[in-house]
């Protein structure tokens, strides 16, 4: 949406949690919202506000209540009293956005009452604003099989009458898994993007903030102290992640110096916070990948062999594509390309995903096999990688070819 685009998306989460909990409707708020994005365009033909997402909430508010008036015309039925006076919460959001809007609308999304495998995508969709096709695959589904999921837990929403607050801390547990579901996969869209320069580009930061805000909520769940842990790791290497001309560098290949230290720091105290309940999971698992990586900063060599059984570990308690096909590059660097090829053969259904065909050019390249590592690095183009990434990819299969 123009040049202001981004600052409409930055906007989007917040506003739109906002209108959730004051219209307790997810449809309507979302509606609401993409007609004051379509007012911007008119309203802010040259300079936008001083603060946009306070007025695409006053505007997407006033579009909601006259929606909801005409709908009443139309039926009949007594119009809607003016709308109340603003409760403290709105109140402020009228002059600045409210930060925890977006965790309050989160908490709504994952409640028990939907679909364990509903409650994720749904918040990432509503509250973050992901398309159904990048959510399709973001969790290795068809679109149309995403969108009917998506559906199916409105419309539950709206049946049970799921209150539009974040619960108690007794409720808190319930919904926790899906709660770091639907931050992990937040933070996967933005970190596939080494540049920043897509619609998940302000992921990055607010799953930071957000995994930091929910240990402070939540103190004693491991798990939540792994995610924050590993998101910190990754932040930590971004500053590297760039060459001079805007391609993405390989972790291998990054001047540790640009690292920072401070994010490495934090992350191994959460780390470090997270062993002492005694109670292992996913996310420390992958905290602790990440934290193997971050060795180099002390002047050690990546340990690829304990990557290699960390990710092991990570497919005996939550097996996934992703992780087969991450074990298997680690496997290469460890035992060589051979045992790598080996591993990624076992991997099916991933063809068609953008990392498979980039770990497979990378395992050939290290055989030798130079024609196959072209193939999928031609194969991997065509799969719409960021900016960053095809820079990167490009420059792989141009020294292939020669």
């Amino acid at each position: 949406m123009s040049r202001f685009g981004p600052l409409i998306q930055a906007a989007r989460p917040r506003v739109v949690a906002a209108l959730a909990a004051r219209l307790r409707d997810l449809d309507l708020a979302e509606d609401a919202f993409s007609e004051a994005c379509a007012a911007a365009l008119t309203a802010w033909p040259n300079e936008a506000p001083r603060d946009p997402a306070a007025w695409l909430w006053r505007a997407a508010l006033r579009r909601a209540l006259d929606a909801r008036r005409r709908a009443a015309v139309r039926e009949r039925a007594v119009l809607d009293p003016p709308a109340p006076n603003p409760t403290p919460e709105e109140a402020l959001m009228a002059q600045e956005p409210i930060p925890d809007e977006r965790l309050r609308l989160i908490f709504v999304c994952c409640h028990p009452a939907l679909a364990a495998d509903a409650r994720a995508a749904l918040t990432l969709k509503v509250v973050c604003g992901l398309s159904t096709e990048r959510l399709a695959r973001a969790f290795f589904c068809a679109e149309p099989a995403m969108l009917q999921r998506i559906t199916r837990a409105k419309k539950k929403i709206g049946a049970a009458g799921v209150p539009f607050e974040v619960p108690g801390p007794a409720a808190w547990p319930d919904r926790l898994e899906a709660v770091l579901t639907t931050l992990e996969v937040a933070y996967a869209q933005a970190y596939e993007d080494a540049a920043l320069a897509g619609e998940t580009a302000g992921f990055a930061d607010e799953v930071l903030r957000l995994s930091g805000l929910l240990v402070e909520l939540m103190p004693e769940e491991p798990e939540a102290l792994g995610l924050a842990a590993l998101v910190r790791f990754a932040e930590a290497r971004r500053p590297a992640r760039l060459d001079d001309g805007g391609a993405m560098v390989p972790p291998e290949r990054q001047d540790v110096g640009l690292w920072r230290a401070d994010l490495i720091a934090d992350g191994a105290a959460l780390l470090d916070q997270a062993a002492r309940a005694g109670r292992s999971g996913p996310r420390q698992i992958l905290a602790t990948i990440h934290a193997s990586h971050c060795a180099r900063i002390e002047g050690r060599p990546t340990p690829w062999a304990d990557i290699a059984r960390l990710y092991e570990a990570l497919m005996a308690v939550r097996p996934s594509a992703a992780t087969a096909v991450n074990r298997a590059v680690a496997v290469g660097e460890a035992r060589g390309a051979a045992a790598g090829l080996a591993a990624l053969a076992g991997v099916e259904g991933v063809a068609g995903w953008l990392p498979y065909q980039a770990a497979r050019a990378h395992l050939c390249g290290l055989a030798g096999r130079d024609g196959e590592a072209a193939e999928a690095l031609r194969m991997a183009l065509k799969l719409g990688p960021a900016p960053a990434e095809r820079l990167y990819l490009e420059q792989r299969l141009r020294t292939l070819e020669g």
